[in-house]
Parts: C-alpha cells; sequence; structure tokens
C-alpha cells in the first residue's frame, strides 16, 4: 500500500529515431515506473510524456514535459521518476545540469534503484557516455582498416533506390511515432474522449506535441488512429499467410 505522503512524478519519454535502441515504450516504461512506487510505497500523482523527434532535444526548452515535471515536483515537494536514465538524456552534460538541481528537484531512476543518489546518477551517465565514444572510435578504426584495404563502403545504389529507401525510413518513423502516441490516445479516449477534435485538444491540453513539434488538429489524430490500424491490418494479413 502507498504511504500518501511519499509521492512521486512520473516522466516517460519516447524518442521516435531511437525507439529500439532503448527497449522501453511509454507503456513498458509506465509498467517499470508503477511498479518501482508500488513495491516502494510511493504514489504517483502526475505523470507527463514527452514525445520528441528532433535533433537538439537535450535542450531543457526543447522538453516541456521535462521542465513541466520538474515544476510539478517543486511545487509538490517530491521526486521525478523515471524508468531509466536514457529517458533523462543520453547527454552527460545534459544530465550533469539536471543532477545541480537535485537538492530542490530529486530524481530517482527505476533501473538503478532509490538509493541511488545524484552523484552516481553521473558517474552512470558519464561512463554510458564514454562507452559509446568508445564504440564509434571502434568502427571509424575498423572502417578506416577495410578502406586501406580497398573495400568499397557506403551505399552504392542509384538515385532512384536511394529515393525509395528514404520514403521507407520516413514512413517507418511516422509509424514509430504513431506507435508511441497511440497509448496516449487510449487514455484520453478511456477518460471519456470521443471526438477527434477533444482528443487533440486534450494532446495540446497536455503540452505533447506532433511529430513535427506542433499543435493537434482533429484531422492529425485521426491520421494517426488510421496508420495504427492500417499497421494492424496489415499485420493480420501477413500473419494470415
Amino acid at each position: 500500500m502507498s504511504d500518501p505522503t511519499r509521492t512521486l512524478i512520473a516522466y516517460l519519454r519516447v524518442s521516435t529515431d531511437r525507439q529500439g535502441k532503448s527497449g522501453l515504450g511509454l507503456e513498458a516504461q509506465r509498467t517499470a515506473v508503477q511498479a518501482f512506487a508500488q513495491a516502494n510505497g510511493y504514489g504517483i500523482v502526475a505523470e507527463y510524456v514527452e514525445v520528441e523527434t528532433g535533433k537538439g532535444s537535450n535542450a531543457l526548452s526543447r522538453r516541456p514535459q521535462l521542465a513541466a515535471a520538474l515544476a510539478a515536483a517543486r511545487k509538490a515537494k517530491c521526486p521525478v521518476v523515471v524508468a531509466k536514465l536514457d529517458r533523462l538524456s543520453r547527454d552527460v552534460a545534459f544530465i550533469a545540469g539536471l543532477m545541480a538541481q537535485a537538492q530542490r528537484v530529486p530524481f530517482i531512476v527505476t533501473e538503478l534503484g532509490a538509493d541511488a543518489d545524484p552523484f552516481m546518477l553521473h558517474v552512470y551517465a558519464a561512463l554510458a557516455e564514454k562507452e559509446r565514444a568508445m564504440i564509434a572510435a571502434r568502427t571509424k578504426a575498423a572502417l578506416a582498416v577495410k578502406r586501406a584495404q580497398g573495400v568499397q563502403l557506403g551505399n552504392r545504389t542509384n538515385l532512384s533506390e536511394a529515393s525509395r529507401a528514404g520514403g521507407a525510413s520516413t514512413a517507418r518513423v511516422a509509424d514509430a511515432f504513431a506507435a508511441n502516441i497511440l497509448p496516449v490516445i487510449a487514455s484520453i479516449q478511456a477518460a471519456g474522449a470521443t471526438s477527434l477534435r477533444t482528443i487533440a485538444a486534450e494532446l495540446n491540453a497536455r503540452r505533447i506535441e506532433t511529430a513535427r513539434g506542433g499543435a493537434w488538429s482533429a484531422a492529425q489524430v485521426g491520421r494517426v488512429l488510421e496508420r495504427t490500424a492500417a499497421g494492424a491490418r496489415s499485420g493480420a494479413d501477413h500473419g494470415s499467410r
């Protein structure tokens, strides 16, 4: 049973171009956060969801839901909880800046446990960034050796093939965004919203941006629902073969 004096602000984030790397979609993050809260006697008083797709997302000005979560946590005098450290950021400098605020807004990362203090979170972030840099350096060195051996590298497709590949990539990003935002739309529908206009208004009220960083309209909500429905039909057709 949760203690009413022990509260948390939940922050969930997905980035459509990195979704596969994190392995944590919205529902998986929500499950991890809720399980942590229940196991440790916390109550979640608010949830903020960020769906960001563009570069520069490490700037707090590009993460309005994180800024809102911080403000809510300061007001409630409680921590912000995330499922994984990379849901805050993959950039050690950005995390260091957030950790500097830890006396005002503590952070809890469920995969690290409630006892990981700001210093340890900073260390984990630095280690993760160093590991990524080492992997990139090894990859660059291996490619240099291949080139020295006369191996042709890169995409040798013609322009039309490259264009088709680019279109397929854009479609995949759109599909990923639709899949990420669908649980949010479903929760709005479950709360009683029946029209596309009402759903769009609620998404805007929650300050959740569209894939291009704008405000939602009824037509855009409809396109997301149509895309996810089309994907479901395609999967069903494929499975019946």
